[in-house]
């Protein structure tokens, strides 16, 4: 497996970990770029968001992910603000061709 985000969700590779359900976890970035830089990603393989189906199952996946995006933000980690960031494809800066989703905060 050469994926490092499917080695993290496989428990293969440490992370700080703050939140965990059966679809997605989430962690601290090693090279935070915010007072909170966490990566919300889901266990599910996907290589990039525009590889979701353009179909009622995409849709589903997408505000599963954006939903958890919010709880964690909100919930987990108590922002009241926060930016969200979604990097994707090469040309779109993504470095992990793993669907991740940024939340950066804790700016004063």
């Amino acid at each position: 497996m050469d994926c490092v985000f499917c080695r993290i969700v496989a428990g293969e590779l440490p992370a700080k970990k703050v939140y965990e359900d059966e679809d997605f976890v989430a962690f601290h970035d090693i090279r935070p770029k915010a007072p909170v830089h966490v990566l919300v990603v889901p266990k599910e393989h996907v290589d990039r968001l525009s590889d979701y189906p353009d179909d009622e199952t995409g849709e589903k996946k997408l505000g599963a992910l954006f939903r958890t995006v919010n709880r964690v933000a909100t919930k987990v980690l108590g922002l009241d603000g926060y930016r969200v960031i979604v990097n994707v494809g090469e040309k779109g800066g993504q470095e992990i061709f793993h669907v991740h989703v940024h939340v950066l905060g804790g700016w004063r």
